[in-house]
């Protein structure tokens, strides 16, 4: 069951969900530091990620599932948010260099159809990067984020799921090694745990990150049947993002 849209906008203006979000874009600014002229998918709830990843790429596409809802970003300029079928893209083949997925898979009941799609519009030499909450973390057991809804997952359930659709797996992180509290203290400390976790909390991190890329032959399992799409072109026009 995926987390209404109103509640992961809200939760991304608490603090914790500020320190959510900027623990997030560390990552991903260090996993990918530059995606400069390349063209950016992030489907589910990315809009914490999606001002630095505007400010370089040439194209940034924000798909959030119809069954989450979808909301205006960003707020000072055209919309680039659209509401989508997981597993019906409006996105021609090959046509995308990078794809993050976060707040989507913990959703889905089967993530291969999600999968699929996400194989099939990214280019050959194109990444993808994976968020999901971490099953042995404290993350994914705590009714204060959105991250304790739906299905968490393990290092190797969630790199056996990729591997199983045509993705060869590249790195996995931990992040957010706080715990998921609201007292001042912890919110205080939060940046020092994040910077020693990997070694006083191995594996304990709240979210798992896994990057991987393509493989250039189909996905196992049944081949989908071909679908009508509405194909967006690309490149968008670029926008000016406002540092926020």
């Amino acid at each position: 069951m995926f987390t209404d849209i109103i509640d992961l906008r809200d939760f991304y203006q608490t603090p914790l969900g500020l320190m959510a979000r900027r623990v997030l874009r560390s990552q991903v600014e260090s996993l990918w530091p530059h995606v400069r002229g390349e063209n950016v998918l992030v489907l589910g709830y990315g809009a914490p990620l999606l001002r630095p990843l505007s400010q370089q790429a040439a194209a940034v596409y924000a798909f959030m599932p119809a069954a989450q809802g979808v909301s205006y970003w960003p707020r000072e300029g055209p919309n680039i948010s659209s509401l989508v079928e997981v597993d019906n893209l409006p996105l021609a083949d090959s046509s995308i260099d990078r794809v993050i997925v976060m707040h989507a898979l913990e959703g889905l009941s089967e993530p291969s159809p999600l999968l699929r799609e996400v194989w099939r519009v990214m280019k050959g030499g194109g990444r993808f990067l994976t968020i999901v909450p971490n099953r042995h973390g404290l993350w994914a057991h705590s009714d204060r984020t959105p991250f304790g809804n739906g299905q968490p997952y393990s290092p190797i359930q969630i790199r056996n799921a990729l591997h199983h659709q045509g993705f060869l797996i590249e790195r996995t992180r931990h992040a957010l090694y706080a715990p998921p509290s609201t007292s001042r203290l912890n919110l205080s400390l939060a940046d020092g745990i994040e910077k020693y976790g990997t070694r006083l909390f191995p594996g304990f991190g709240g979210l798992l990150l896994v990057e991987a890329s393509k493989q250039l032959y189909a996905p196992r399992g049944t081949k989908a049947p071909a679908q009508h799409r509405l194909v967006l072109p690309l490149p968008l026009p670029a926008h000016t993002a406002v540092s926020t």
